[in-house]
């Protein structure tokens, strides 16, 4: 039996009812990023526009310092969305618990959240001063010789990106809270009834059906982490040295210094490493929750 050919449904909206939508898209989104694209291409400044082609990205490729910001971004970005994803999960595990002022930890946990990105990179800074910062003033006081926090090339960017979990892990908390909400307290009931132990439950129930929070958490985190700049430039300024620069800093120096072509084509770069990251990233999870 052949099956019918069911109709189209025809959308309740006409078509010029997308039209302010589309103008908004076009003017905020589409032409920038096609002017950036060419201006790239340009040895520019405010009044003139000389055509150069790839030039800017050979010289962008061939600088050892802007490598290493691209470099940078990378470690710093998956560092961050890794971190802040297995803190708060296992926040988000503790504050789904029977504990005593649960309510009031959330809250803390959750309240560097809503502080501005500055004023904690210039907090920090001051608790992370070498000889007077109040980490190393605590540490020597039991008799350790606290390290060059911000002043170290070798820890300057693992100390931002541990202040950027301190301050971020609290979005990832709520995430995963509201996704540990939603499973079905049956499953862990009928998980005890077979004698599961805790961890048994966190690896078999928890962990699969928690996945589309995991998934949201990651993905925020790791966008955050590729185009931060905020609280580097707050607390590092990209040094000492080029130690802690990322894309994002590069680019604001290189406009600083007057070589706008070439920090335009940062501008691109840093587009392009975004796209390739996350288009095939977002392919892969929304795949494997299709299939789950």
């Amino acid at each position: 039996m052949v099956e019918a050919i069911r109709p189209k449904r025809k959308s309740p909206y006409p078509l010029w009812f997308f039209l302010p939508a589309a103008v908004i898209y076009g003017v905020f989104f589409l032409l920038p990023t096609a002017t950036s694209f060419w201006y790239s291409l340009t040895r520019w400044d405010l009044m003139t526009a000389e055509f150069i082609g790839l030039e800017n990205f050979h010289q962008f490729f061939s600088e050892p310092f802007l490598v290493q910001g691209l470099i940078n971004t990378l470690i710093y970005a998956a560092m961050t969305s890794g971190l802040k994803t297995i803190f708060g999960l296992l926040l988000a595990v503790l504050l789904t618990s029977n504990l005593i002022a649960r309510g009031f930890l959330r809250t803390v946990v959750f309240f560097p959240v809503l502080v501005s990105t500055i004023g904690i990179g210039i907090t920090f800074t001051v608790m992370m001063h070498p000889t007077r910062g109040i980490i190393n003033v605590a540490l020597e006081a039991i008799g350790i010789d606290g390290p060059g926090w911000l002043t170290d090339p070798a820890l300057a960017l693992f100390s931002v990106a541990l202040v950027d979990l301190w301050k971020g892990v609290g979005l990832a908390t709520l995430i995963f809270i509201a996704g540990l909400a939603a499973i079905s307290p049956d499953y862990y009931e009928a998980s005890r009834i077979d004698g599961a132990t805790r961890m048994q439950q966190f690896r078999r129930i928890t962990l699969p059906l928690v996945q589309p929070a995991t998934i949201t958490v990651v993905t925020l985190s790791l966008i955050g982490g590729l185009r931060s700049f905020d609280l580097i430039w707050a607390m590092t300024r990209g040094g000492p040295g080029f130690s802690s620069d990322v894309v994002a800093s590069v680019i604001y120096k290189q406009y600083q210094a007057g070589f706008y072509g070439l920090s335009t084509a940062g501008n691109v770069i840093l587009f392009a490493l975004i796209a390739v990251i996350m288009v095939p990233l977002t392919v892969m999870f929304n795949r494997r929750e299709i299939e789950q």
